[in-house]
């Protein structure tokens, strides 16, 4: 986790908090809808959405604590991503409580505000145990 300036004891807990994760995948409500899974860690859960294109990569997940998990994990996993961007409640179908969006390699992010690595950090303490 050095890469994303945390603590191993942070990190570690990030990480086990990554492994008692529960993954299901949700129901397109669509067909042309993007694929979607939930991720539960204890009673506490977030939509997450992955889309890969050509050397892209673009993670959106519900925004709050268990959210943030999974981003860091995503970071953890991939490096630090190259833009980071949130929606409003209610932008877009699927996230009502608005979403925060990580990007690999360049794809646009919502700008309704600009969330850093280090406020990610402070949402998913809550989720932590």
């Amino acid at each position: 986790m050095s890469a994303l300036g945390l603590d191993p004891g942070l990190a570690r807990r990030l990480r086990d908090a990554g492994t008692a994760m529960a993954w299901t995948e949700e129901r397109r409500r669509r067909r042309d809808a993007p694929a979607a899974r939930r991720a539960s860690l204890r009673e506490e859960s977030a939509r997450v959405e992955v889309v890969e294109r050509a050397g892209t990569v673009t993670v959106e997940v519900t925004s709050g604590p268990v959210g943030a998990v999974v981003l860091l994990l995503e970071a953890d996993r991939r490096g630090a991503p190259t833009s980071l961007g949130a929606r409003n409640a209610g932008a877009r179908t699927g996230f009502p409580d608005g979403s925060i969006v990580a990007a690999w390699g360049g794809p646009e992010v919502p700008a309704d505000s600009r969330p850093r690595l280090e406020d990610l950090v402070a949402l998913a303490r809550y989720a932590l145990p």
